[in-house]
């Protein structure tokens, strides 16, 4: 169906201008792409020492931190982005506090940081559960047997830890990355409409415009976008176990 639409007029003719005007919005195709970068491997930087400490943890401890990892997934999405305004405004919480002790204030509200920030808070749970689940099957006797071979910590998280838990890795990273990629309203609230992404041009070629099928081409596009990359880390995916077995 978004096929048909994207090369069909409002007439339902065959056409190639909505896949032509496409090249008006490479740089809000880029921009989408860089934040959804930012953002993932922030995620994952935060994440993975984060499921590491967990997995480590008493099975009670790791129950209770797992639940307060996933509290804010229960939470509606718009209250979250929501909050997130009434913390980075400036005279929202933040700026008050420091202003208590002379700092500031700060403009944080309406920049990409505070893009990259929505997205990172709101889809971090994402990245930590999924590796996470893979910690906590990791082999014990690995770790050791690569200890008393005399490796350092460096290199039994580099050649041991990370590509025994690269899968867990791969899925977290897609189910972050495809969400920041295509996301419109953390960039409405947070950006204050001056980082357009594309999910908000295509959110606004179907609620505003009424142009569905330019909204349907700009959504092909993003589509085949979101499949290649995740194409390219399944694939890295499966070439880094391979090594890591064969190692």
């Amino acid at each position: 169906m978004v096929f048909y639409y994207a090369f069909t007029d409002k007439s339902g003719a065959f056409t190639l201008d909505n896949v032509t005007r496409l090249t008006n919005y490479t740089s809000t195709f880029l921009r989408s792409l860089w934040f959804g970068i930012v953002a993932t491997i922030i995620c994952l930087l935060i994440a993975y020492p984060l499921a590491y400490i967990l997995s480590k943890m008493k099975l009670r401890a790791q129950s209770t931190m797992v639940m307060l990892v996933m509290i804010p997934m229960w939470m509606n999405f718009l209250l979250r982005t929501y909050a997130w305004m009434t913390l980075l405004e400036d005279s929202g919480v933040i700026n008050n506090i420091l202003a208590k002790i002379n700092i500031g204030p700060f403009h944080m509200i309406n920049t990409s940081g505070a893009v990259i920030l929505g997205m990172v808070y709101n889809f971090l749970p994402y990245m930590i559960l999924p590796i996470y689940s893979v910690m906590t099957k990791l082999d014990n006797s690995l770790i050791e047997a690569a200890q008393d071979l005399g490796a350092n910590r460096f290199h039994v998280i580099k050649d041991v830890i990370f590509p025994s838990t690269l899968s867990g890795v791969v899925s977290g990273v897609t189910m972050v990355f495809v969400p920041s990629v295509s996301t419109f309203y953390i960039s409405q609230k947070l950006g204050g409409g001056s980082f357009a992404l594309i999910g908000d041009i295509i959110e606004m070629q179907f609620q505003v415009s009424n142009n569905f099928n330019f909204g349907a081409a700009l959504s092909l596009v993003l589509m085949i976008l979101i499949l290649i990359c995740m194409a390219v880390m399944n694939k890295f995916g499966d070439t880094e176990e391979a090594g890591g077995v064969v190692a």
